[in-house]
């Protein structure tokens, strides 16, 4: 079969600034990302496609937050089923529009996936996965002292209310997500890392307050699905070392004892670069062939080696 690609996109990627914040500004930037999309399908690849959702899980808690004289407040874990309803219907229609257009008969389907985690995870008493829109630091200190959030630095861009992001442990839906890859459809699922949810001990399911790294739930899928390459779609076209120093320097390959070295440095930062440089690690250390790092727009040219940092074993 042809080789099998989870391309994981990033939740910021689908908002271009703060002037294109909208639903259909992020459905226009959900096309844009299925142009390049596409552009893998037609090579030949066979493609499960992923998403984040800080962002827009941000909008809804402060639309939530805003609302809650009139209307009831909507648990952490209903913001992550809601925006993978909505991301995903996004991205499988614009996905279906541009197959179309390039006269490609390849059916698309988007899967809302649970992801089991475990109650007793340290992430729960640490908070550390950046949700929602930046704020000033002066803003930050007072959406802690008057909501009683944890707001975090995020990599020279802002502060961001930071939540609890446990390991995934388990993809609910996997088998189904599995026989529609097998039957040849592109297919988008762990929205967002998932909905987070517990197995109580009677085996039943029940959400959970948190957000799961998108980027680890999705390597979790790529290991379980034996893919063959591991895409991580990101901010910027390749990964750097001395990130916004006079010193950057991008790297065009890497392997894991490099990625090791330089994670042990400090050189990529926590809850931004630093949990894709893990989960590539741990894709490649669990038999994967390649895991590219790059920027939506340069999907095609990094499939053929041509942009993006590429790491291998």
């Amino acid at each position: 079969m042809n080789k099998l690609v989870v391309l994981a996109v990033g939740g910021n990627s689908l908002i271009k600034d703060k002037n294109h914040q909208t639903v259909p500004d992020q459905y226009d930037a959900a096309n844009e990302t299925s142009k390049h999309i596409t552009d893998l399908l037609a090579a030949g690849y066979r493609v499960v496609v992923t998403h984040g959702n800080g962002p827009q899980v941000g909008f809804i808690l402060l639309r939530s937050e805003l609302s809650k004289s009139t209307l009831h407040e909507v648990p952490l874990d209903s913001c992550g089923a809601d925006t993978q309803g909505a991301i995903g219907y996004h991205m499988a229609q614009t996905l279906m529009n541009q197959l179309h257009k390039k006269g490609l008969k390849i059916p698309v389907a988007s899967v809302v996936t649970q992801v089991v985690v475990d109650r007793n995870d340290p992430g729960f008493t640490n908070p550390s996965k950046p949700i929602g829109v930046f704020y000033s630091e002066e803003e930050a200190r007072k959406a802690e002292a008057e909501k009683g959030w944890t707001l975090k630095e995020d990599s020279g861009r802002g502060w961001r209310r930071v939540v609890a992001s446990p390991e995934p442990v388990e993809i609910v839906e996997e088998e189904a997500i599995r026989t529609l890859v097998e039957k040849g459809m592109a297919v988008v699922a762990v929205g967002g890392g998932g909905i987070p949810v517990i197995r109580l001990e009677n085996g039943d399911l029940q959400g959970t307050a948190a957000v799961i790294d998108k980027d680890r739930a999705s390597c979790l899928l790529a290991k379980n699905l034996k893919a063959d390459i591991f895409i991580i779609s990101t901010a910027v076209p390749k990964v750097a070392v001395n990130f916004n120093k006079p010193n950057q320097q991008f790297l065009d390959t890497m392997t894991v004892a490099e990625a090791k070295k330089y994670a042990a440095e400090g050189q990529f930062a926590p809850g931004s670069m630093l949990p894709k440089i893990e989960a590539a690690i741990d894709f490649l250390e669990h038999g994967g062939e390649k895991v590219i790092i790059t920027m939506p727009e340069m999907l095609g040219d990094a499939i053929q080696g041509k942009a993006g940092t590429h790491m291998t074993r």
